[in-house]
């Protein structure tokens, strides 16, 4: 039981970084229907600006507060995944709005690894530590240990996932963002501006990125050109699973892919004495993915996305 109680801790936290990036994948499909492959690299650019920054500080200023250190980092890696994801719809996506939808899949890819390629020409081939200046405290919760940045990343995760909703459900920008996922073109002859919206889409999610990029990199303990890869797929695979264009389903599906990750490498590879366990983490993921969607192609709470007027 305490294992667990542990591993269902662990999966809450993983599952919370999954549904942060699973949340900009569902807003951009929801309004333009395209799978934004690149959105896992913008996420590790959030994360390797962020501890460039973070280095940066401790250079100059060894002695300074951990937490100042790190609200730096994202203070600086927020605005540059915005500048970096409004960019990339600009100049790759805009022009192929029109385009067949193979056109603009192709040119995710293709981001992806250019931006990949790119990261590794500026920050190297080797791991990039996370410094150790946080909090080390631990807490006994139902025989799981549980650490403060674990509270810390649920705690905000959970803030920046109520915050996103209350701005759909209740602000002009969250009407019209619904309105263009209707329909663009009815949208636009009711006066939405639908490339600024799109273009905002772009940079909340790119912006919550950045979040989940510094909380990957703190959690893990490093960051690496290519993690995006790997974190992409399986936010993208969380927001299928849960339904892709619907706000809760990515959330429902990264809280669900995360858990069944932790307890597969945990619970499960204990029963199997190490057979199964951490390094085939992610099969148990895919499988129960592939699961639903051989049974409910939807997600399980089913896709939101109108047809096109």
């Amino acid at each position: 039981m305490d294992i667990f109680a542990q591993q269902l801790v662990n999966g809450l936290v993983l599952g919370s970084i999954y549904a942060l990036v699973a949340l900009g994948y569902t807003m951009v499909y929801g309004i333009l229907e395209l799978i934004n492959f690149a959105h896992g690299e913008v996420t590790m650019v959030g994360a390797m600006v962020a501890l460039a920054v973070m280095g940066a500080l401790l250079g100059v200023a060894p002695d300074l507060p951990g937490i100042l250190v790190v609200i730096g980092g994202a203070l600086v890696a927020i605005p540059a995944c915005i500048l970096l994801g409004y960019t990339i719809e600009r100049v790759a996506y805009r022009p192929l709005r029109q385009a067949p939808r193979l056109a603009p899949l192709i040119t995710a890819i293709g981001v992806s690894i250019i931006l990949q390629n790119v990261a590794m020409l500026i920050w190297g081939r080797q791991y990039i530590a996370f410094p150790p200046i946080l909090p080390q405290a631990t807490f006994q919760i139902a025989g799981a240990q549980v650490s403060a940045l674990q509270i810390f990343i649920v705690l905000l995760s959970g803030i920046a996932m109520a915050g996103l909703w209350f701005m759909v459900q209740r602000t002009r920008l969250g009407r019209a963002m619904r309105a263009c996922g209707e329909s663009r073109e009815i949208a636009s002859l009711m006066g939405v501006d639908v490339n600024r919206i799109i273009s905002t889409t772009f940079i909340i999610g790119s912006a919550l990125a950045a979040v989940a990029g510094l909380m990957v990199s703190a959690y893990y303990g490093l960051a690496h050109y290519y993690m995006g890869f790997m974190l992409g797929l399986k936010a993208f695979s969380a927001a299928v699973l849960g339904g892709i264009g619907n706000l809760g389903g990515a959330v429902l599906g990264g809280l669900l892919l995360g858990v069944i990750e932790a307890l597969g490498a945990g619970y499960i590879g204990d029963l199997t004495g190490g057979f199964l366990g951490s390094h085939y983490q992610d099969v148990f993921a895919f499988l129960v993915l592939i699961a639903v969607l051989v049974f409910r192609p939807s997600g399980l709470l089913g896709e939101r996305v109108a047809q096109r007027a």
